[in-house]
């Protein structure tokens, strides 16, 4: 008998509480639970109707660890993915798969990113993020007093402001929308299989679908600018230097022809030695423009190396299927929290209401 009532009875905070007499005494009062599962309920639905649905999509991709560099600067990629220094002097990338997420906090990003042009997936008018956010964006309803009472403060600020966005000096409804831009994007790597899966939030399945998009392309466009720099430097000095030896070749040439030519039939001495000084010039200005247009394509050759590749793994798409909680499970998780507000009252609450209504009446 004792291992019985043991069973039943758990000591919560040092003192017994007997579950089966406590769903007992809760069931005693079934009008009153009901009143509770009820009342919750449709406070339940209430909520879920008013709240916007959410819809994400997904972009997964797997970028190149490293792309035509030595064996020690391979090396230090590798351990620049898991964050590993390696120093040595190698030349590695300061942007690696860990700090992309930063990439997608920063300023200078989300504007950008706010310019985008989208279209609604009921709608045909494309318009920028920026007004998508502005203008097609549902407000749960308790959240109307406070927009009215926003609006009625006047905001000098905002009335000051200038078409042009100012990345040094932003106004507080534009820090508020790349807030709200870098709370709905997200990018996760996986350290194992360096995947990056960047998701997006939208209250429009086809907003969602076309920015998951453009980060990614975006993305690329960021990474092969920074790593490719130093190589696009590289490929527009020698350029230069290219077309300038090119056209000292080209001046040195003709002025040998034209000399040549016009003393073909002159034997002098001084011609000759004049005619073999054109030509030296000549070929020295065209065995500079050789050496010029092989670093010249030894730096394209570089360039090409140095830009990385992206492998898509599975492309952006329109969500068929909301994110944000189904609204049936709202509903029987306010109907459940009902039924424990209900053992709260019934358990501790009535009887100390009582107790002080009582006093308050004596």
């Amino acid at each position: 008998m004792e291992n019985n009532n043991s069973s039943k009875t758990k000591k919560l905070f040092g003192q017994e509480l007997d579950f089966v007499g406590i769903a007992k005494r809760i069931l005693s009062e079934k009008k009153l639970l009901c009143k509770f599962f009820i009342g919750f309920a449709l406070f339940g639905v209430f909520y879920s109707l008013n709240k916007p649905k959410l819809w994400t999509a997904h972009v997964v991709l797997a970028p190149e660890i490293s792309s035509g560099l030595g064996m020690s600067e391979s090396l230090g990629d590798l351990a620049s993915m898991v964050g590993v220094n390696l120093g040595s002097g190698s030349s590695m990338d300061a942007i690696y798969p860990d700090i992309y997420p930063d990439i997608f906090a920063s300023t200078d990003f989300v504007l950008d990113l706010l310019e985008v042009p989208v279209v609604m997936l009921d709608d045909t008018v494309k318009k920028s993020y920026r007004a998508h956010l502005e203008e097609d964006q549902k407000v749960a309803l308790w959240s109307w007093p406070f927009i009215w009472i926003k609006q009625l403060i006047p905001n000098k600020d905002e009335e000051n402001q200038s078409q042009k966005i100012d990345p040094f000096h932003l106004t507080k409804k534009q820090h508020s929308e790349c807030d709200h831009v870098i709370s709905s994007i997200d990018c996760m790597i996986d350290k194992k299989t360096n995947v990056i899966t960047i998701t997006v939030t939208d209250q429009d399945p086809q907003v969602a679908a076309i920015l998951a998009d453009t980060l990614q392309s975006r993305l690329q466009q960021y990474i092969t600018k920074y790593r490719t720099n130093k190589s696009r430097i590289d490929v527009t000095y020698y350029e230069s230097l290219l077309e300038d030896a090119k056209m000292a070749y080209e001046k040195a040439r003709q002025k040998y022809s034209s000399y040549a030519d016009s003393h073909m039939d002159v034997y002098l001495e001084s011609v000759r030695s004049t005619t073999n000084a054109l030509e030296n010039d000549m070929q020295l200005k065209y065995n500079t423009y050789t050496s010029i247009n092989t670093q010249y394509q030894a730096a394209l050759a570089r360039l090409q190396e140095r830009t990385p590749a992206f492998t898509i793994i599975q492309g952006s798409s329109i969500p068929d299927r909301a994110s944000s909680f189904p609204r049936s499970f709202q509903v029987i998780l306010f109907g459940f929290l009902g039924i424990i507000c209900d053992a709260i009252w019934i358990l501790y609450m009535r009887d100390y209401w009582t107790k002080r209504k009582g006093k308050k009446q004596q």
